[in-house]
């Protein structure tokens, strides 16, 4: 069964909370500023996700690595349309030409106080394998990272990162010289679930 297929399947069966597009639960906390991610997928030769790593000089998790996504603009419909448009302005990939929105993951929020007061909802899409890259100002380099990377064991460790200046211990998933860490790892670990399941 192709990536697509799973992902298609286990999306249309939502777990504890609705999944689907058409059936998301609204975000009401004043405190928290809602945001979106988007997982792109290509069912390439080999398929994976884009990652993108965001340049050194940004306020925000300046040097991460991360799906291409940002904070909900009053210009914005719904947060579908925030995840298409910043990974738009962040990749230069058009959803409405390049590929399809095929769900929806569960939100996070960030796991320590230190961090921003921000609610992050990962929707799930399959990307035409053809569809070109145009990096912004933003983004210091984009990367795909084929699933047998994801699934590979050894791949997946505890380590030491900053952010802020602070010394966190987190678990990691290391690809060539990037370390994913964070919402992003948590993000890919639901993903891979969701695969695998």
């Amino acid at each position: 069964m192709k990536i697509a297929d799973r992902l298609r399947s286990a999306l249309a069966s939502p777990p504890s909370e609705p999944l689907l597009v058409g059936d998301l639960p609204e975000i009401t906390a004043e405190a928290d500023t809602p945001a979106a991610v988007l997982i792109a997928i290509t069912e390439r030769a080999e398929p994976g996700v884009i990652l993108t790593v965001r340049r050194e000089h940004l306020r925000t998790h300046a040097g991460q690595v991360a799906f291409p996504g940002g904070r909900e603009e009053t210009s914005d419909k719904s947060l579908m349309d925030t995840a298409i448009r910043e990974t738009r302005e962040e990749t230069g990939i058009d959803l409405e030409g390049d590929g399809m929105i095929l769900g929806t993951l569960d939100d996070l929020r960030p796991r320590t106080v230190r961090l921003p007061a921000i609610v992050v909802r990962p929707f799930v899409a399959i990307l035409d394998a053809k569809a070109a890259l145009e990096l912004s100002s933003e983004v210091a380099l984009a990367f795909w990272v084929p699933f047998g990377e994801l699934a590979r064991t050894d791949s997946w460790q505890s380590d030491t990162v900053f952010a802020r200046g602070v010394q966190i211990n987190a678990r990691v998933f290391r690809h060539h010289d990037h370390i994913v860490w964070g919402m992003t790892e948590r993000i890919m670990t639901r993903l891979l679930t969701l695969i695998e399941d």
